[in-house]
């Protein structure tokens, strides 16, 4: 079963990122894959991935990831925040947050949660978002 992903990345953070995907590259090529801007020109300038890149984050991509969400869209996000870095678009990234626990999407915002996500999803653990594709709560009411 093929997911929908996003991959976004704060500035600081980007390298990680473009190492962490290059990593599980075998992984992430079985499925479709989304990223902000700069993020994914970088990871398909380091691996052999299509990306379909949406706006920079603080020009609106977290907003058009998010209308992904919000229709249930979307499968998984790993977002690789900069906790020590204010974000001039604090508001977007706290309303892409709120929007995935709202419809229930997997989010790691670190390193350590996006591993583990990862393996689950090679494991063949995220079966159950077929069920989701299949009634969309909000829209088929």
């Amino acid at each position: 079963m093929s997911l929908k992903i996003a991959l976004i990345a704060h500035d600081r953070k980007k390298e990680e990122m473009v190492n962490f995907v290059t990593a599980y590259e075998t992984v992430f090529s079985h499925h479709e894959l989304f990223a902000t801007g700069t993020t994914g020109t970088r990871i398909m300038e380091n691996t052999q991935l299509q990306v379909h890149r949406f706006m920079s984050g603080p020009l609106g991509g977290d907003q058009q990831i998010g209308a992904m969400v919000a229709t249930n869209e979307m499968d998984l996000i790993i977002f690789l925040r900069d906790p020590l870095m204010a974000q001039p678009h604090e508001p977007d990234i706290i309303a892409l947050l709120r929007l995935c626990d709202v419809q229930g999407i997997p989010v790691a915002t670190n390193i350590a949660t996006a591993e583990i996500l990862v393996k689950a999803l090679d494991r063949g653990d995220f079966a159950w978002r077929e069920l989701v594709h299949k009634y969309k709560p909000g829209i088929d009411e």
